[in-house]
């Protein structure tokens, strides 16, 4: 791959958009090839991914205008939805996604982050949607995200009015989960997932599927999904050890995926 580097460090996987030159901005090329590398990330052996950015300016300064100024309204149709197919894959990953994002998250790199489970942020980050400017709309998520995320009368106001925020008014909103110096980022990021990945991952994806699908249920529906997926743990190797480690006051817990 050209614009994307991937990396495993025991059960976490890191991937990286290295497009630097560009601020890391998403063209078609980086989009396919992000799409890929979620492909092969090995589910047996990973339980938790990083996402982040090359370099120390940029996460993702946005979608390639380059590319998208010369769009027809069905290409324009066409570029959104290959950005949505690909943030709607991570969104509903199998394993925790954390985005580490290292300065620019702007359009479609504010768009990236909040696809992801988690948002930790170097304090020289800055969030916007500046779609607006451009002409056109947020297009990979931003308008349905945001107000997930954030208020929606402050999402509104960051949308509408094309405002970017920097890292500490991105926590103080509940954009990020916290703020730390660039360079204690992506250890940050790392210890973070490492935290994740020691717990039993039948559980934990389990976890992901529970909060995510049920956010778009009532109670009742959603209380049924966690039920569901609350029973689908009983019977598991993961399960069993966890109990009997809790039975036997045993610290070390060996968890197998299975």
């Amino acid at each position: 791959m050209e614009f994307i580097v991937y990396e495993q460090d025991g059960f976490v996987g890191t991937i990286t958009i290295n497009r630097p030159k560009a601020l890391n901005a998403l063209n078609s090329q980086v989009l396919e090839e992000l799409n890929a590398a979620l492909d092969q990330v090995d589910l047996e052996n990973t339980r938790c991914l990083i996402i982040t950015g090359a370099g120390e300016k940029s996460f993702v300064a946005g979608a390639d205008i380059g590319e998208m100024s010369s769009l027809t309204k069905e290409e324009g149709e066409a570029f959104g939805k290959k950005g949505n197919d690909v943030f709607r894959k991570i969104e509903t990953f199998p394993i925790p996604v954390i985005a580490a994002v290292n300065g620019f998250a702007l359009g479609g790199g504010c768009e990236l982050s909040m696809s992801c489970d988690i948002r930790i942020c170097s304090d020289t980050a800055m969030f916007g949607q500046p779609e607006v400017g451009l002409g056109i709309t947020p297009g990979f998520g931003g308008t349905q995200r945001l107000a997930r995320i954030i208020p929606v009368g402050k999402a509104k106001e960051m949308i509408y009015g094309a405002r970017n925020i920097k890292a500490d008014e991105a926590y103080r909103i509940g954009l990020v989960n916290a703020v730390y110096p660039l360079e204690e980022l992506l250890p940050a990021a790392q210890k973070m997932a490492a935290g994740i990945a020691k717990n039993a991952p039948i559980a934990v994806r389990n976890c992901k599927k529970a909060i995510n699908d049920g956010l778009d249920a009532s109670m009742d529906d959603a209380l049924v999904i966690e039920e569901k997926l609350f029973g689908d743990c009983f019977e598991s190797a993961d399960q069993k050890e966890g109990m009997s480690a809790f039975l036997e006051k045993r610290k070390d817990k060996n968890f197998i995926n299975k």
